[in-house]
């Protein structure tokens, strides 16, 4: 199968304490934390495409540009939908949107790459 243009994901979790901006140091409330919806973002995107990926391939995130726009108490649920918009080569662009029960808390767009696993290992570890 390859990536193409209209491929969806969707991803959803429960809002707990441990995914608070006070929690994860982004803040002080207890409200669901801009680096834990940006996660559920990027999961979806990842859904969107697993099916359509080798075995020795995976997608990295190069490129995000997130909007957060409500605030979620801990308690509810929180989900993200995540549609392939643009494949060029090895860089697949999305458009992403995430809900909590009570509306829309997040848009934006996003790039991965697809790489070679292996690959990338080595050259992330050659750092060491």
């Amino acid at each position: 199968m390859e990536i193409t243009i209209g491929m969806k994901g969707n991803v959803s979790t429960s809002v707990e304490r441990e995914d608070t901006a006070l929690e994860v140091g982004s803040g002080t409330l207890l409200v669901y934390a801009t680096p834990c919806m940006v996660a559920l973002m990027e999961g979806a995107a990842c859904e969107a495409i697993a099916g359509a990926l080798n075995d020795d391939k995976t997608s990295v995130g190069i490129e995000l540009n997130v909007s957060h726009l409500s605030a979620t108490p801990v308690g509810l649920s929180a989900r993200a939908e995540a549609e392939v918009t643009n494949v060029e080569g090895n860089i697949i662009s999305f458009q992403l949107v995430a809900y909590d029960e009570k509306g829309k808390i997040g848009e934006g767009t996003h790039k991965r790459a697809i790489v070679p696993i292996q690959r990338f290992l080595d050259k992330a570890y050659s750092k060491l």
